[in-house]
């Protein structure tokens, strides 16, 4: 999802860009060389010539198996993007979020102790909420269970604060941070450009949806079973009783740095229509 942004303004700094993926076919419109990473993890990339510039858009926990590769390309500086999640899920009740924060903290501590102890550039990005409309597995997953069921169910208030980032500003801070002297060996939180509760942003995709909020207000323990049943469908998988728990706590995080040091100045939360809208029910004959 951000990988795409990326190949589509990184002409924009560059010639030549290489893109490297563990898909065996490169888009057929690409104008990138691409090239296949090995289905096992190799200590060496000895036929690749040097490549001193990289961003990695993959999960940031898996970077550690290519720190061998990297150095043998000649990588002299790295973005790397991590998440904001190792903030907001380390506490939670959850203990698969707790695990993912636990990595996230982890990989940057590994990314930042292997670079500089071989003198290479890093940069840690940590994006809040990311979507692009259709690609993503938090706003888009969201619409669909609106799509499907006419309604979202919610926890307490909702009030909690959201900065969704879109995927394409994600992309832009990434290679912005790679061309910024001032951004080297440093992590940034990378919001979007507009705070809104989590009910709002609820509203705000059904008005996407061209439908009325229809929202249910629903006790901890009715939404912790719904959950169940919901993770059988395997989009919503990942679901869990803790997210109704973080409706209602902030999730705020100062972009401030990132703006001074590479002019990040995300967008709004703003939402095309969709070209599809909720399927209304049938009307009643006598």
């Amino acid at each position: 999802m951000v990988g795409a942004h990326v190949l589509s303004g990184i002409s924009k700094i560059t010639e030549k860009a290489i893109a490297f993926s563990r898909s065996t076919t490169a888009p057929a419109d690409s104008d990138i060389e691409w090239r296949q990473l090995p289905a096992e993890l190799q200590s060496s990339a000895t036929d690749v010539e040097p490549i001193p510039y990289w961003i990695c858009v993959a999960p940031i926990w898996v970077l550690p198996g290519y720190f061998a590769m990297l150095e043998s390309c000649g990588v002299r500086r790295i973005v790397a993007l991590s998440s904001t999640s190792r903030f907001t899920k380390d506490t939670s009740t959850d203990i698969h979020e707790q695990a993912i924060a636990r990595q996230l903290a982890d990989a940057e501590d590994s990314l930042q102790v292997w670079a500089e102890g071989r003198g290479v550039e890093w940069v840690v990005l940590r994006p809040t909420l990311i979507y692009d409309q259709g690609r993503d597995k938090n706003i888009s997953e969201i619409a669909g269970f609106i799509r499907r069921f006419g309604f979202f169910p919610l926890f307490g208030a909702a009030q909690g604060k959201r900065q969704p980032i879109h995927a394409e500003d994600v992309a832009a801070a990434c290679l912005a941070a790679l061309q910024s002297p001032e951004a080297a060996n440093r992590t940034y939180n990378i919001s979007g450009g507009e705070t809104l509760s989590y009910r709002d942003m609820i509203s705000r995709i059904f008005a996407m949806l061209g439908a009325s909020p229809r929202l249910l207000t629903v006790p901890l323990w009715a939404f912790s079973m719904a959950v169940v049943l919901m993770r059988q469908v395997p989009r919503y998988r990942t679901w869990s009783s803790a997210m109704a728990e973080r409706m209602n706590r902030d999730m705020v995080f100062d972009h401030s740095e990132a703006t001074r040091d590479f002019g990040f100045i995300p967008r709004k939360f703003v939402l095309e229509p969709a070209t599809v809208s909720i399927a209304k029910p049938p009307r009643r004959t006598s």
